[in-house]
Order: structure tokens, then sequence, then C-alpha cells
């Protein structure tokens, strides 16, 4: 399904790391989007005193096919309207008010996360843990999480799998990995000193490297293989403890999971149920001793 909305994040995020004519042009359509909607190449590089030229290389710089496409998510984001507040929790505030704070911020998120990917970038990351013999997840903190449950996820379908939140452990395992290892840095900011080490280590062993940081150029991003992103937004103060940017974690490596399991169809099943099998086979065996 093509991608119809997320022209404003994509804008917003990589501004500042475009060319001045490209940035003029980024600044132009941030401040009127629902002008550049009707606009031809020509005229948004004539209003925005650049040209043509610079936009199409600015959708370029954006990753997309063309001034069309950009039109188009710009439209989407337009046609949404969607309203998210990042505030705080009150002293005091009802239940009822923070239950829809955090969930309109976190489905906010998860639209984004969706509106940023990159689907060739997916697919590759489908592929290469396909055709993996080993995946090595790694993140510290709260990007840890998303790293445990991927391990678990894969495990459960027959893909060898390990998990390092600790940079020795994982730089021990780094020193055995090869070319048909998989390795996965997690990392909001993208700037994690530990995960960029792992993947440098791994880098240097011959490994397939991917990255899930947030959308935009950083240091580990850059030097992965493979870059997946999740949203940008930012959490509030009481939500420091990656309230969002986990669920986004998890949400993209559900997708990879799910996509694994689809090219793997008909085995997935098998080992699915070989799973629910011994783990029901103990739970049954733990009643009986009771």
């Amino acid at each position: 399904m093509a991608i119809t909305s997320g022209g404003l994040v994509l804008l917003k995020e990589m501004k500042h790391m475009l060319p001045p004519s490209e940035q003029k042009i980024a600044d132009y359509i941030l401040s009127n989007p629902q002008d550049v909607v009707t606009m031809t190449v020509s005229d948004l590089g004539e209003i925005s005193q650049t040209s043509g030229a610079a936009v199409t290389r600015l959708c370029k710089s954006l990753k997309l096919k063309g001034f069309q496409e950009l039109k188009l998510r710009i439209n989407g984001d337009l046609g949404r309207n969607y309203e998210i507040t990042n505030r705080d929790i009150q002293p005091n505030e009802s239940v009822g008010a923070i239950v829809q704070k955090v969930t309109e911020h976190a489905v906010h998120t998860l639209l984004e996360t969706s509106e940023l990917m990159d689907e060739q970038q997916v697919e590759q990351a489908v592929e290469a843990i396909v055709q993996a013999e080993n995946i090595h997840f790694f993140g510290v903190g709260a990007s840890g999480i998303p790293a445990i449950d991927a391990q678990q996820k894969f495990l459960r379908i027959h893909k060898a799998s390990t998990v390092s939140t600790d940079l020795h452990l994982g730089a021990t395992i780094m020193a055995n990995v090869g070319e048909r290892d998989v390795v996965v840095g997690i990392s909001f900011s993208g700037e994690t000193f530990e995960v960029r080490k792992i993947l440098e280590l791994a880098n240097e062993n011959g490994a397939k490297t991917i990255s899930l940081t947030k959308y935009g150029q950083s240091s580990i991003s850059k030097i992965s293989q493979i870059q997946l992103y999740t949203s940008p937004t930012k959490e509030a103060n009481l939500r420091s403890g990656a309230t969002s940017s986990r669920l986004a974690q998890l949400h993209v490596m559900d997708i990879l999971f799910m996509s694994v399991a689809s090219m793997q169809f008909d085995t997935t099943i098998k080992y699915l149920d070989a799973s629910r099998e011994a783990i029901k086979e103990i739970q049954n065996e733990n009643y009986r001793k009771r």
C-alpha cells in the first residue's frame, strides 16, 4: 500500500541536512502547505526564489519518487488534520484525561512511523533475516526492551537469535559473527555510544547490519547497511521514559517478524505450533503436580 502522508514530517526532520536552496523550498512548504499541493515544480521553484531543478533535487534528497509524491503526502497530512498534544500530565489530573493523552500520543507515533517507513529498506531487512544463520539484537536502556522482545519472537520460529543490552557481552558476541549473521542495533537517538560500537564491530567482521533509529541522519544510521526508522516525535518530560519511542520500536520489530513469518509461512506455522505444544506441556505438568 502506498504511503499517502508524512510529507511535512519528512521536510521538518531533514531540513537541517539539506543544501541552502533546498532548505529555502522546505521552509516555504512548511509555512504554506495548503498552497503547495496545487503548484507545479516550476511554480514552487519561482515562488521560493530557487528553481524547478532545486525542487526536483529536494524530492530526491527526501528519497521520494518526485514532486507528485511529495504533494500527495502533504495533501494527506492536511486531510487528516490530526491534532496531537504533547503536554505532560498535570498534578491530580483525571484518569480519563491521562488515558486520552497517552493513547493519542501512541496512535500518532505509530501512524507517523508507518508514514516514514521505506518499504525497500524493510524488504532488504526481511531478506537479510530470512537468509541469516544468526540474528543478534542489541539495545541499551529502554531500547533494550524491543531487542529482547524481537529475540523471543524469532526464537519461536526457529531463527537462531541472541540479545544483549551490555556492551561487554555484545562485544563478545560480535567477535564471533560472520557474513551470514545479521546484527540489529536499536537506538532512538541514533547516537548511543554502545550501539554504535556494536555495529562498528559487526561491520568489521563482515556481518549484515541493520539500524533502528528515529528518522533522520545519525552516526548509527550512517554506519549501518540497512536503515529503519521510527517517528522522531519527542517525549514530554514525564514521558521521557521512552513511552512512545518504545512503542514505535516494538511496532517495527513486529513488522519485521510478521514479514519474515509470511515469507516462510508453512515452516513458521510448524514451529509456532511446536512452541505452543511445548509450553502447554509444561503448564499441564505443573498443574498435575499441584
